[in-house]
């Protein structure tokens, strides 16, 4: 099970580093563009939710299936606590509201974009 929690983690570095490659890649390609830099800050926002979200299911496997002790379990929770946080974090950030908040029309982002179609 440590080699499954180990390529767990590695698979969440992967997703990370493609995310901020392709991003970057697409960045510097389109950096005129209006709308290149939100795109951008989309990305990375994504990639760095789907890594957190795996390095979770990598500490999960790693605390149930080799060491349930009290203390480790303790430790989970508290990391996963901090990485909840963190990608509540960038949710928001990401889609500019709070998660139980509706999704407002015209916001800014939305506004960029349309704006961006118009002038392709």
């Amino acid at each position: 099970m440590q080699v499954a929690a180990q390529g767990i983690e590695l698979l969440a570095v992967v997703l990370i580093l493609a995310g901020v490659a392709g991003g970057t890649t697409r960045f510097l390609f389109h950096w005129t563009s209006y709308q290149a830099y939100n795109q951008y800050k989309e990305t990375l926002d994504k990639s760095l939710l789907l890594g957190l979200n795996v390095l979770i299911a990598a500490d999960i496997v790693r605390t149930v299936a080799l060491e349930p002790t009290i203390a480790n379990i303790l430790g989970l929770g508290l990391l996963v606590l901090v990485r909840t946080f963190v990608s509540w974090s960038l949710l928001v950030e990401l889609e500019e509201r709070w998660p139980w908040q509706i999704r407002r029309l015209g916001s800014f982002r939305e506004n960029a974009i349309d704006k961006a179609k118009a002038e392709r």
